[in-house]
């Protein structure tokens, strides 16, 4: 819902016409405005009263100091203007503060204004009046500009001196017990006995520091009218530099909240899956993602009983200014009841819990073994819901055409497109699923997902999920700039475009990236680039329109051995991009990728606002964007080998030499048996390492990736070995999809890495981390 202004209430009247005054006089608006309109006051803002300050052209908000006795060192709007001016220089989303006024004979207190930014805000936590789907990605999206905002250097926002740093939680207990204090209308010893706790339990380490909000919640942030992204996080009275774990607890506290603490800010609780939000544990892993940090968090429960003796504080703060009469909410006589209740469930919380809450508990999930189903990792429940929606939709729409023929799978592509079964599966909201800042799944849940798509070879187009955009768009979303996501992110992301990835060469054995020749030069605001690459996916699509492209960067000598390349983003119609020859898998066309085609560029002239994330970045980049993308082509392997082994079982049974089935013979009995094992055990191989991406990061789990990548191909391509080898001569026809199918499987031992860099990047990890073992016992 849009921001909601109501006429303003007496005790927070002032003088418009000063306003209007020191606004006109000054020219301190753009076009020199003096016509407003009626004052109006925003229902944000329990503390600093907010109006809406409207003009013929455009709308601002006004925050101010509430008039009367305050409490020491509260509604410090300067402090807010300070941060909002630092964060909007830098980028992110914050309305643009536009002056700070500290002469009280204006309005009667200090105010500042700011733009006045039109989006969605929601005033319960629920987010009613939106599909399960968009809730997930609004609150995933929530969560990942939180580790965005704890991700800023302070330096650069010239903020080195705005908090206090080190010892902040230590801080805010004292703070807030003071706050209580100070407001307190009677004694209340569950607050008192919780402020005795969580100054006795202080986490071992609080040497953390990062600019933290204070406040974040669904109510303070700005959602775009129609895409599931923020667009301004509102009110940063309470901000300060310290551990960024606190913001995270207080973003995520009502998901613990019984639902008798619906009174505060009427927002009501969340219990994650059964209100149909995503679970806490998954907004935990992509928050620990973003930053790159481990997902098990120690001392969980301190922070989030640190979160509700805030909040607590909070309440009974306005309840103070509703007893002195200048409180702003409009509903500040009722938060007197939450605060004893408040601190009573906290204190059971911690009674319950020791140092570190397991993760089952706190998550509100299940542990990772079932033992009524007997089954490793298992999804979140709409993980589930997710999945067995893809298996009525494939089984529906996508399985049937799996008969086509191989020599015309091209068509098939273009067909299911022009068919509307991809508006069928955006319809259905099955669109992005790999990406979990868009469909609010883990790896783990995509996990299989992607094995129930593995088993059509085109299917991840009919989901927007195939490749190699699912890895563009990766790049673009970790690393891209506002401008260039916008650009080329948003269209990839509604399926309008395709893109292209170039990175290999014809010249040099590319498998070592630090061998690529292209060459590029900068002149004023533009690079230049020269070279070849070849195995370019995707370039024939009709509707691909860009591609990115890894290179060394400029004065390689300046930059360490694994700092030498750059990735940038280049139009297909940028004059010197010239197409010389397609290129085929095993003779055939690789039509699922769009082709494979050898480009050159001959002085390709590119703006450098092209460059993504910086120059000497490509590594780094590449990491991000290789980590989920061989482990999205191993889940799918796993489904193809499935396939595959169904049609080896379905021809033993059918067909019969020397006298008896095919599958009496010996020999193919322990195929199927090889088969079956080989494939339950890269199952789980897979599932692990997509549960170590979500909770350790893909740099942590750049083992397990390794691993599963050499696992997955070696046996999805003796899966369909054997089944060809049932099959005979129809084997390697195009009349049954197996022959596409190995050309797939064995196009995989080498694309994104061969076997053999992967095996000497395990054993190399492997061997890091048995010396640790040896050295730890010494």
């Amino acid at each position: 819902m849009d921001e909601q202004a109501t006429p303003v209430r007496q005790q927070h009247k002032f003088n418009v016409g000063s306003l209007q005054k020191y606004l006109t006089v000054k020219s301190r608006l753009s076009n020199n405005e003096t016509c407003y309109g009626p004052l109006l006051s925003c229902s944000s803002g329990q503390s600093n009263p907010t109006f809406l300050v409207q003009t013929p052209s455009k709308s601002y908000v006004l925050r101010k100091r509430p008039p009367g006795e305050l409490l020491p060192g509260a509604h410090k709007v300067d402090r807010e203007y300070r941060v909002q001016k630092a964060l909007f220089s830098a980028g992110f989303p914050v309305p643009q503060p536009l002056l700070h006024c500290t002469d009280v004979e204006v309005i009667g207190t200090e105010f500042y204004l700011m733009e006045h930014v039109k989006g969605r805000i929601f005033r319960d936590l629920q987010l009613h009046g939106v599909s399960p789907a968009e809730r997930t990605a609004l609150y995933v999206a929530a969560v990942e500009l939180l580790a965005k905002l704890h991700s800023l250097d302070l330096a650069s926002l010239n903020l080195e001196g705005y908090g206090r740093g080190a010892g902040y939680c230590r801080r805010q207990v004292s703070t807030w017990t003071k706050q209580y204090k100070a407001a307190a209308h009677k004694d209340i010893p569950a607050m008192n006995e919780l402020s005795d706790w969580l100054m006795k339990n202080l986490p071992a380490s609080d040497s953390e520091v990062t600019l933290v909000h204070g406040d974040f919640r669904v109510d303070n942030l700005v959602f775009h009218p129609t895409e599931a992204r923020v667009i301004a996080v509102l009110d940063w009275e309470l901000s300060t530099t310290g551990q960024p774990l606190a913001d995270l607890a207080y973003f995520l506290m009502p998901f613990y909240w019984p639902t008798s603490f619906s009174v505060i800010s009427s927002m009501g609780s969340l219990t994650g899956v059964e209100a149909g939000a995503p679970s806490v544990g998954d907004l935990i892993s992509i928050y620990c993602r973003c930053r790159g940090i481990p997902s098990m968090l120690p001392q969980w429960n301190f922070y989030l009983a640190l979160s509700n003796f805030k909040m607590a504080g909070i309440a009974q703060g306005i309840y103070a200014r509703h007893l002195l009469g200048n409180a702003s909410a409009p509903n500040a006589a009722l938060f007197g009841q939450c605060v004893e209740p408040l601190a009573k469930e906290t204190l059971q919380l911690v009674q319950r819990s020791s140092a570190t809450v397991k993760l089952c508990d706190v998550f509100h999930t299940r542990p990772l073994t079932d033992p009524t189903k007997g089954r490793l990792f298992l999804q979140t429940a709409k993980g589930q819901a997710v999945l067995q929606q893809v298996k009525d939709f494939m089984r529906q729409y996508v399985l049937p055409a799996q008969q086509v023929s191989a020599k015309t799978f091209g068509l098939c592509v273009i067909l299911t497109r022009i068919s509307g079964v991809q508006v069928k599966a955006r319809a259905a909201g099955l669109w992005n699923l790999f990406l979990p800042a868009v469909s609010g799944l883990s790896q783990l849940d995509y996990a299989y997902i992607a094995e129930e798509t593995g088993r059509c070879l085109f299917a991840p187009e009919v989901f927007n999920c195939q490749a190699p955009d699912t890895g563009n768009m990766e790049v673009l979303h970790m690393f891209g700039s506002e401008e260039q996501k916008k650009k080329w992110l948003e269209p990839l992301l509604r399926g309008e475009i395709r893109s292209c990835f170039c990175m290999t060469e014809p010249d040099v054995a590319s498998s070592d990236a630090t061998n690529m020749e292209c060459s590029f030069r900068k002149d004023k605001d533009n690079y230049i680039i020269n070279g070849k690459k070849w195995w370019s996916s995707g370039y024939l699509d009709q509707v691909c329109v860009f591609l990115i492209m890894h290179h060394p960067a400029l004065g390689v000598y300046l930059f360490s051995r694994h700092g030498q390349h750059s990735m940038i983003l280049v139009p297909m119609d940028t004059p010197g991009v010239k197409l010389i020859r397609p290129l085929t898998v095993f003779g055939q066309d690789d039509a699922i990728h769009g082709g494979h085609f050898e480009v050159h560029f001959e002085n390709v002239w590119v703006p450098a606002s092209n460059m993504i994330l910086g120059e000497g970045r490509g590594f780094e980049i590449a990491q991000g964007r290789l980590g989920p993308g061989r482990l999205h082509h191993c889940m799918r392997a796993v489904g193809l080998a499935e396939f595959a082994l169904e049609l080896l079982c379905q021809r033993a049974a059918s067909r019969q030499t020397f006298g008896k089935k095919l599958y009496q013979h010996e020999v193919v009995t322990h195929w199927i048996a090889e088969c079956r094992l080989l494939i339950e055990q890269t199952r789980l191989l897979t599932l692990s390492a997509a549960h170590a991406l979500d909770t350790m990061g893909s740099r942590v789990a750049r083992k397990q990736i390794a691993m599963i990548k050499v696992a997955a191909a070696r046996m999805a391509c003796k899966v369909v070995d054997c089944a060809i080898q049932v099959y005979g001569g129809a084997g390697v026809s195009g009349d049954f999809p197996l022959a596409q199918m190995y050309a797939y499987a064995r196009t995989l031992r080498i694309a994104d890495g061969p076997d053999e860099v992967q095996l000497s990047s395990i054993a190399h990890l492997e061997l890091r981390d048995q010396l640790k073992k040896t050295q730890a016992k010494l």
